[in-house]
């Protein structure tokens, strides 16, 4: 954590709105209904968009991640280091179905990240 930042500005920091250019979007339900057409979005950032993050506010040595399987799935564990101590916040996800192993890892520290308040204002 930067030596001259409060614990409130390291937590805007983190929650600060991402550039479009980290945004993606996925279809989450689409169909027909009353004979119209109808899709929703969700709006996800990027796991390097993340990462990037987490190093502009702490530093690339100031944070870790850590993976575990927790029973069909994955746990991702981010770690930081504030006010002299590691604090961590841990969250998970399943395997998905298109590279199963890589998108459970990364939708894991997605998650993660909401934890820490990282892209939360998208969900």
């Amino acid at each position: 954590m930067k030596k001259d930042c409060s614990m409130e500005e390291v937590m805007q920091n983190l929650q600060a709105p991402f550039p479009s250019k980290d945004i993606e979007w996925r279809v989450s339900r689409s169909g027909q209904s009353n004979g119209k057409k109808y899709a929703f979005v969700l709006a996800y950032v990027t796991n390097r968009a993340i990462q990037n993050r987490l190093d502009e506010v702490f530093g690339p040595a100031g944070w870790q991640n850590d993976f575990s399987d927790f029973m069909q799935g994955v746990l991702c564990t981010i770690s930081c280091y504030v006010d002299g101590e590691w604090i961590k916040k841990s969250d998970g996800a399943e395997q998905t179905q298109f590279e199963s192993l890589k998108g459970g890892l990364s939708s894991a520290m997605k998650r993660a990240a909401v934890q820490w308040g990282i892209g939360r204002y998208l969900v």
